[in-house]
């Protein structure tokens, strides 16, 4: 069991029952799942630039993303029917507690001019969206740097009203 799903059985959960006054531990608000995603508007014209974003996602997440394709031909962006345009992976369970407890501790304090998450992200149906940006290991070994997005994207059964 991953410590921050240990905390939240053992300490989070019986704070919530007394203090909402919940019959059942099940009624309790839990996060169902993480869900990364990155656009990659680059891989259009480069196939390789897709391979990296992949590779990258499946370091970040544990384990191998989805390429999403586009839906439908857009002329202004250069985008044809079928072309990969983005990866994205959805994480439960263990791998989801983990990966919330590291990027918690680990990857948003080392967040350039951090300053904490906004209360404002939350959608009022307990899912709440953070954008990061990234660079990757080879991306700095390279002479040229580019910087990727990625949306992190946490989802809950419950009902949260900011």
């Amino acid at each position: 069991m991953a410590r921050l799903q240990q905390f939240y059985r053992e300490k989070v959960v019986p704070d919530l029952i007394k203090k909402f006054g919940y019959s059942s531990t099940m009624e309790a608000p839990r996060i169902t799942k993480i869900t990364l995603n990155m656009g990659v508007s680059e891989a259009v014209s480069d196939k390789k630039v897709m391979d990296h974003a992949v590779s990258d996602l499946t370091k970040i997440a544990g384990q191998k993303p989805v390429v999403t394709k586009s839906k439908k031909a857009i002329a202004g962006f250069k985008i044809r029917d079928g072309v990969p345009v983005g990866c994205m992976v959805t994480l439960r369970g263990v791998r989801m507690y983990e990966f919330l407890d590291r990027f918690v501790t680990i990857a948003l304090p080392r967040v350039r001019d951090f300053r904490g998450i906004s209360s404002r992200a939350f959608d009022g149906r307990g899912n709440y969206n953070i954008g990061v940006k990234l660079l990757s290991d080879d991306e700095r070994k390279s002479r040229k740097t580019q910087e990727r997005g990625v949306r992190v994207f946490r989802s809950s059964g419950a009902e949260i009203k900011v």
